[in-house]
């Protein structure tokens, strides 16, 4: 049986990536990384909103990731199980570093600076708004509107009843309106 050139060169599977990390590859390892590093910080930005504590959570999450692979059974697709491992990770390091983050927030909230400005390169104006929302609008806002959770998902997820889910996203949602048309 011959095997034509595109499919001797083509990149491995998703699926083929995770049996090989499984079993301790690191070169599939880094592969994953590569799929799925952009994603992942995305998604720890938004909810963290800020670029150093983003890029902690990113290393975190792939950390995590490849000491519990073995977990993922493949019942789900695995960027779905990813993306609920990333937002547990993001939300478990912001309640650890909740002091120093509100004093972020804070500060962005009464005008960003020059560097924070810079920090924020490449994010679109509707992502810096979701920036300056505070805490936990910004948590809900994120996990339903960006990443499609439900509020009853979000309200396990934080801890919280899902009218206050609905409450804080309704909350997010109006201040936004106002900020974007006030800009």
């Amino acid at each position: 049986m011959l095997i034509d050139a595109k499919e001797a060169f083509a990149p491995p599977s998703e699926d083929a990536l995770i049996a090989q990390v499984k079993m301790g590859d690191q070169h599939a390892y880094a592969q994953l990384y590569t799929l799925h590093v952009k994603r992942v910080y995305g998604l720890c930005l938004r909810l963290l909103a800020d670029k150093e504590h983003a890029e902690d959570a990113t290393q975190e999450v792939f950390v995590q990731l490849w000491h519990k692979i073995a977990s993922f059974e493949g019942q789900s697709q695995f960027s779905t199980w990813l993306h609920s491992v990333t937002s547990n990770i993001a939300i478990s390091y912001l309640r650890k570093h909740k002091n120093w983050l509100q004093k972020v927030v804070s500060f962005e909230q009464s005008g960003m600076d020059e560097q924070s400005t810079t920090d924020c390169q490449g994010l679109n104006g509707l992502d810096k708004l979701v920036l300056r929302l505070p805490e936990r609008a910004r948590m809900v806002f994120v996990l339903h509107a960006i990443e499609g959770y439900r509020h009853e998902e979000i309200a396990t997820m934080l801890g919280m009843a899902v009218g206050s889910s609905k409450s804080q996203y309704h909350r997010a949602k109006q201040l936004l309106k106002e900020w974007y048309e006030n800009e």
